[in-house]
């Protein structure tokens, strides 16, 4: 195979995505058992699923610049080890306060891992193999996500079942940082610190067929015009990779993508499901639908399209967050049959997300910043997606309780029209076109609609 080692490259790569997976996945069975060993108001169980959200902002904020300067395979096995010794404190956690606290530290690796390994994949793709690239790190979420559920449903009927399934997530962690042991960095970090001849041998491994010293001189160009005034200063051009950036995390987030996720079982048992073990198993099949679905988008983002993706997943988003909220409404007049419209609209919900916003939000993120800048700017956009993240996780449990269901998604479906009103006017096409070309794009002032 022409690309073998690329791909072989990207998969250890994504692999960072199945720490984000676990964590995210995970928490939804743990509540409903952690609830039973402390007895929990609705603000404390938003506060322990959404914990790991604070330390995933401070992770996002701190290691933008730490990634630009160690570069970025570091930066990836460093979150390795963090993830692994959190995941150890939270299983062994005697109290409450230690629980959050330990998942306030197992989300410091949470908020560099979903910044950095994106970044990761971006830098070592060739432009029409990018897209598809960067949704392996997307699919590994997923396949993360999954495995807890498996890890959720295996545990459920064990003593400390709660502490067992926290505990597993020293698995992936050592999975991630032994692959990484075996891989180098990008080639375009690799030129930033003059390491030229590193940087060669990266890309006559990854594209084979390219001229690396040519490829190594277009990166040197770019930089050398950054570098032309001593001091870096934010120019105007850098507004509009910023309003996409964070515009396009505000989607992913803010349309309700993770109340799906951490609360499975828990909107299963509000909607009809009459055990834990029966929720749980129900969240399993959903887990399996995000993470083939995923699968299925790797085939279309490179063919499509960002911004096709992105209509059609909004849209499908959008309408089976109302027949959600409908089923809560209605539910005197559905009878047994509300669990099964609850059911149907979050498996149709989760078709749309995982092949659209779930991939194509961190591969636009990891295409529309300047190569200078590229480390920082993705760590402020998944500061702000963790920020989005906190607000929508630890209020929902509130909402849900004193909105009731139907209230709660409508306003997430309302929020889903904003966001295709967004996509339409600020969000570029950046199929096929290189990092360079992008920000040549925004250097010369063009509309992100003529792309």
């Amino acid at each position: 195979m022409k690309y073998l080692w690329l791909y072989v490259i990207a998969i250890i790569a994504s692999l960072g995505g199945l720490l984000s997976g676990y964590d995210t996945g995970v928490i939804s069975g743990a509540l409903l058992f952690i609830n039973e060993t402390w007895d929990l108001t609705d603000t404390l169980q938003g506060l322990v699923v959404s914990a790991v959200l604070i330390g995933a902002v401070i992770g996002a904020a701190t290691n933008g610049i730490l990634a630009d300067i160690f570069g970025r395979k570091k930066i990836i096995m460093a979150t390795a080890v963090i993830f692994f010794l959190g995941s150890i404190m939270c299983a062994f956690a005697t109290n409450i306060i230690m629980l959050i606290i330990s998942r306030i530290f197992v989300g410091f690796a949470v908020g560099i891992v979903n910044f950095v390994v994106p970044l990761y994949l971006s830098e070592i793709s060739p432009k029409y193999l990018r897209g598809t690239l960067v949704s392996l790190y997307q699919w590994a979420i997923t396949a993360g996500i999954l495995f807890s559920y498996f890890i959720n449903a295996v545990f459920t009927h064990t003593v400390y079942n709660w502490r067992w399934m926290l505990l597993a997530g020293v698995v992936p962690s050592l999975v991630l940082f032994i692959g990484m042991y075996f891989v180098k960095d990008t080639p375009r970090w690799l030129v930033s610190k003059n390491k030229d001849d590193e940087a060669k041998e990266v890309f006559n491994k990854i594209e084979p067929r390219i001229n690396a010293d040519r490829r190594i001189n277009k990166i040197k160009n770019i930089i050398f015009k950054d570098n032309q005034e001593n001091k870096f200063k934010l120019k105007k051009w850098m507004l509009m990779p910023f309003v996409v950036g964070i515009g396009i995390m505000f989607a992913q987030i803010c349309t309700g993508i993770n109340t799906i996720i951490y609360y499975a079982p828990t909107i299963f048992k509000s909607a009809g499901f009459d055990s834990h073990i029966t929720a749980i198993y129900a969240t399993t099949g959903i887990g399996i639908v995000n993470f083939l679905m995923t699968i299925v988008v790797l085939y279309f983002t490179d063919k499509l399209g960002r911004k096709p993706l992105l209509y059609f997943g909004l849209t499908g988003v959008m309408l089976s967050l109302f027949a959600l909220g409908a089923s809560y409404s209605f539910e005197d007049s559905l009878g047994e049959m509300q669990q099964w419209v609850a059911v149907g609209s979050i498996v149709t919900y989760i078709v749309c997300f995982a092949m659209s916003l779930g991939p194509v939000g961190w591969i636009l993120v990891s295409e529309v910043f300047p190569l200078k800048i590229r480390g920082i700017s993705m760590s402020i956009c998944t500061v702000s997606n963790f920020a989005f993240n906190f607000f929508v996780v630890a209020s929902f449990p509130v909402l849900l309780n004193r909105l009731g269901g139907a209230w709660t998604f409508w306003i997430f479906g309302i929020v889903s029209i904003l966001c295709l009103i967004f996509v339409y006017f600020f969000v570029p096409e950046t199929k096929g076109i290189s990092l360079e070309r992008i920000e040549k794009n925004w250097i010369n002032g063009i509309s992100p609609r003529d792309f």
